[in-house]
């Protein structure tokens, strides 16, 4: 059987059988991979503890009919004991798995890769809020996508902003003559902080008031959900 080698991040796994599990990766080269790890969960397994959620690894596979085999795996990133000992890390790393699952269904991408990557690093370093690294994840894994959002000039028109009126199903704020009647809108310091969160400009992002974190993240899940065409279970478990 023909063999490959990738790194990848475990997005979610399945028990199979009485010792094994399906693992779902997100790998930097081949994109999205369901493969079987045969005896991982024995006390006396190798690489078990290696593929659980959150964490990257360097895997080599044998190409299978239906499902891939994995035949070895070695730690890149340990993120998953650091991750799943803090309840607001944990939750918000739950929501970027299950996103980069929902958005690579039909292929993978470098960039969510490396983004994915970036963001379970950043939690699992503490470098800033979780409920800010999530938002901030949510928004560039969208643009990255093809639904960039827009924060400053109108999503339907291009007229130059700044505008108050966001229209999610349109893709941002949209000057008045495009707004619907009844159309919600958004204070500046909102604004501001959610085209922040998208460009990571975290300075900005730590300054902002908790009011105003929390409808920017309002803001962020009502535009998640609207474009990946489905809820996301993970955001309900979500510390606000």
């Amino acid at each position: 059987m023909p063999v490959y080698r990738d790194e990848a991040v475990v997005l979610r796994t399945h028990k199979l059988g009485e010792a094994d599990r399906i693992i779902t990766m997100l790998t930097r080269q081949h994109g999205k991979v369901r493969a079987v790890a045969k005896g991982v969960r024995r006390t006396a397994s190798k690489f078990g503890a290696r593929l659980e959620p959150f964490m990257v690894v360097d895997v080599q596979l044998y190409e299978g009919r239906s499902l891939d085999i994995v035949n070895q795996a070695e730690s890149i990133g340990s993120y998953g004991a650091a991750i799943t000992s803090d309840y607001g890390s944990y939750t918000a790393a739950s929501a970027m798995v299950e996103t980069a699952d929902k958005l690579t269904e039909s292929e993978g991408s470098l960039q969510q890769y490396l983004l994915l990557v970036g963001a379970l690093r950043s939690l699992s370093r503490r470098e800033h809020g979780s409920g800010a690294t999530l938002d901030s994840y949510l928004l560039r894994s969208l643009s990255m996508a093809g639904w960039a959002p827009s924060f400053q000039d109108c999503a339907r028109c291009g007229r130059p902003g700044p505008h108050s009126a966001f229209v999610v199903q349109v893709g941002g704020v949209v000057c008045d003559s495009c707004a619907a009647p009844g159309s919600p809108r958004l204070d500046p310091d909102t604004i501001a902080l959610l085209a922040a969160l998208l460009t990571g400009d975290w300075a900005h992002t730590a300054a902002a008031e908790p009011s105003t974190q929390a409808r920017a993240t309002g803001v962020v899940a009502a535009y998640t959900q609207w474009h990946l065409g489905r809820g996301l279970r993970s955001l309900e478990h979500v510390r606000p």
